[in-house]
């Protein structure tokens, strides 16, 4: 096979596989705007889903709640998430063990962990609620914020910690002031990420949800909605979420291409 006849077929796998990936998305927010209430018959352009969204209080209420949820769990794992790179990098010599508890989250799969932390829950005899949604998302969420910024210490100049030591700085006023501004940039991708994956996360919550309306997020209002039948408003649903998706990871793949200092 010459070279022009392997790049070509290169090319129609390519065309293929973005094809098989993008086409149903691209019909998704096509439907979207779908004038009539059948989800495949098209009658003509409208935004009427879209304002209807507006005043369905049942999505307004599970969105709020995705919010909340998605904020605080955010906020958490990429605090816990930061300070444990740190030291796992710090201690990178002493072993490989640490790292594989840390990472589990992201290797089992959710519905183990699901329902491993329903378990946990049930065991400690605590009301399921947006607190176990939160806390659970921590849990799933941490392990991604770790990665983010382990991938950016991976090519740290440490001897700048030991310059800041030297200089009398404690070992706050060096987190504060050098390791963190270093950081920066891969712990808002991370935070981003995982506020990314708590917004789309379904399976976890499922489970840890508790009993009424009070603890519905958006991916479980819309599981609630399909069984019904696709309608344009699931279709103008799923695309405003699928944006926000998009727009968090993109702003997230522009920060964590940074380089550090010096190189």
């Amino acid at each position: 096979m010459t070279n022009r006849s392997s790049l070509r077929l290169m090319l129609l796998i390519l065309s293929a596989t973005f094809a098989f990936l993008y086409i149903p998305i691209s019909v998704l927010f096509a439907l979207s705007f779908n004038a009539s209430g059948l989800p495949t018959a098209w009658t003509g352009f409208s935004t009427h889903w879209y304002a209807a969204l507006i005043t369905n209080s049942d999505i307004l209420g599970a969105a709020l709640n995705t919010l909340i949820v998605a904020a605080a769990s955010t906020f958490s794992a990429t605090l816990l998430g930061t300070l444990l790179a740190i030291g796992v990098e710090i201690r990178r010599r002493r072993g490989h063990f640490l790292e594989t508890l840390i990472f589990a989250p992201m290797i089992i799969p959710d519905i183990v962990l699901a329902i491993a932390l329903l378990s946990f829950f049930s065991m400690l005899d605590l009301r399921m609620g947006l607190h176990t949604i939160i806390i659970s998302h921590t849990v799933f969420n941490l392990a991604f914020v770790c990665a983010v910024v382990r991938a950016r210490l991976k090519n740290f100049d440490w001897s700048i910690v030991e310059a800041s030591s030297d200089l009398g700085a404690t070992t706050s006023i060096t987190l504060r002031r050098v390791i963190l501004p270093v950081l920066m940039p891969a712990v808002v991708s991370g935070a981003l990420l995982a506020f990314t994956l708590s917004i789309d996360e379904f399976i976890i919550a499922y489970f840890t949800a508790g009993p009424g309306r009070n603890s519905i997020t958006l991916p479980m209002q819309i599981f609630s909605m399909i069984r019904f039948g696709v309608t344009p408003e699931i279709n103008a649903l799923a695309v405003l979420v699928m944006t926000l998706s998009v727009v968090a990871l993109a702003i997230s793949q522009r920060l964590n291409r940074g380089r550090l200092p010096g190189q």
